[in-house]
């Protein structure tokens, strides 16, 4: 039975590969900084995993002193360490290059046999162009120079991101960039998980990942009103006034404007990831819903 470090365990995605992994027979330790957040169900309906894993290792992943040990007697790794919506104040050159850099040196020293790695659809292209792309793409490039086995996974969206929209519908109002036209077939967490599972399995250097549906933004946003069975409104922004968003921002927070650049960048995309997994958005959006009414009248989960 191998023996799998999970690094990001407390994230979206983190939580459903600590389940597959789990499911599937493997032994798992979950790399965190924070351990109480393996026992609360996640925002975006992620499972709580804290009665799952085998051992919990608590530690910085960007602070590699405090990372000593945790890849003891461990065959694989995995991670999808990087910055989202993180607010500690650390660029995506500190966390998503750079923590990752210091767990793969440890993974080096440790012989792992195959580290498994998130990074994002056309990823390449991106790094180019977005700070966050080319972040992850640098470690990419450490990760393929290191000697171990590996896989690259990317996800062309996560149905997490998708819920924003069932955020916007709820105030009121869908903003799309652009007439909305820009395509993806985002993919369920659970079912991404199942695709980096397979990737420590199968001698597949890398793996592009997307949903069974392929949807508009502009649809994405009608689905979002009419499981909230209010009237659709939405505000087209020009792709020239986001230029101009982006100009006025990044002054004051380049990290934050590079985001928004990255979700302009994908509300323009016109290529679909291949396609996997089982799960379908409108069925997440009610769920979604769902587990929002119950957090909001206090009948939530722990």
């Amino acid at each position: 039975m191998k023996k799998v470090l999970v690094a990001g365990a407390t994230g979206y995605l983190g939580k459903y590969v600590v389940q597959t992994l789990k499911q599937q027979g493997y032994w798992v330790r979950a790399l965190v900084r924070n351990q109480k957040k393996l026992s609360q169900t996640g925002k975006f309906g992620e499972p709580a995993v804290a009665g799952l894993v085998d051992d919990v290792f608590v530690g910085e992943i960007t602070r590699p002193e405090t990372l000593k040990g945790a890849l003891d007697d461990i065959d694989w790794v995995f991670s999808s360490v990087g910055i989202t919506r993180q607010k500690d104040g650390l660029s995506f050159w500190e966390v998503d290059y750079q923590a990752n850099k210091n767990l793969l040196e440890l993974a080096k020293q440790a012989s792992i046999e195959k580290f498994v790695f998130v990074s994002v659809f056309q990823g390449e292209a991106l790094a180019k162009k977005i700070a966050v792309a080319h972040a992850r793409e640098a470690f990419v490039k450490e990760l393929k120079q290191s000697g171990i086995a590996y896989s690259i996974v990317r996800p062309s969206g996560y149905y997490s991101d998708m819920s924003e929209f069932m955020t916007m519908a709820a105030q009121g109002r869908v903003f799309l960039v652009g007439n909305g036209s820009g395509i993806i077939n985002p993919i369920h967490g659970a079912d991404l998980a199942e695709v980096c599972v397979q990737a420590f399995q199968e001698d597949v250097p890398e793996v592009d990942a997307g949903g069974q549906e392929v949807f508009s933004y502009q649809r994405i946003g009608e689905m979002a009103f009419d499981v909230l069975d209010s009237k659709p409104r939405f505000m087209k922004i020009p792709v020239w006034a986001t230029k101009v968003l982006i100009a006025l921002i990044k002054p004051f927070n380049k990290q934050q404007a590079d985001l928004f650049k990255f979700f302009i960048t994908a509300a323009n995309n016109t290529d679909i990831a291949p396609k996997h997994g089982r799960h379908n958005l409108r069925q997440y959006f009610l769920d979604f819903a769902l587990q929002k009414d119950s957090q909001e009248s206090g009948v939530g989960s722990s």
